[in-house]
């Protein structure tokens, strides 16, 4: 069901919401420090990285600026899905921020290595080793601001 206009959520910590937005259907488990964003669709593309960048966004206005994207539904990425997941990345860690890319299936992997994206993505086997990326980059972060 779609439904137009603005849509404003506050979620607790540890609270899982499923709604639409962008066209797209997406899971969210919000932590305290990183979010976990699962897309409920079968293919990376350019406009599943453009509801993941709202998203982001959107959760950064929360207090949830790390994310943690589980790709298990995704099947298949087309040839701009990666570009667009670089785009997005680089945005991210522009923004001094986290993403990690979790469980993807073997063609979307594939198709990352094809162009050469796996290079530049933080990607995780696990969701664990996902955690644990995001864990080190806000250490890492904290250490640095202090130094400065």
């Amino acid at each position: 069901m779609q439904r137009s206009g603005i849509l404003t959520l506050n979620l607790p910590i540890g609270e899982t919401l499923t709604h639409h937005l962008a066209f797209m259907e997406f899971k969210i488990d919000t932590k305290p420090t990183y979010s976990i964003v699962t897309p409920v669709t079968n293919l990376v593309d350019a406009n599943l990285t453009a509801a993941l960048r709202q998203k982001w966004k959107e959760l950064a206005e929360t207090g949830s600026r790390n994310l943690i994207v589980d790709l298990h539904n995704c099947m298949d990425a087309n040839t701009d899905g990666p570009d667009a997941l670089i785009a997005l990345h680089d945005e991210v860690y522009a923004a001094n921020e986290s993403l990690v890319f979790t469980h993807l299936q073997t063609a979307v992997q594939e198709a990352l290595k094809q162009q050469e994206a796996d290079l530049s993505l933080n990607l995780a086997p696990t969701l664990n080793e996902a955690i644990d990326i995001v864990s080190m980059e806000i250490l890492e972060r904290d250490l640095f601001s202090e130094e400065s």
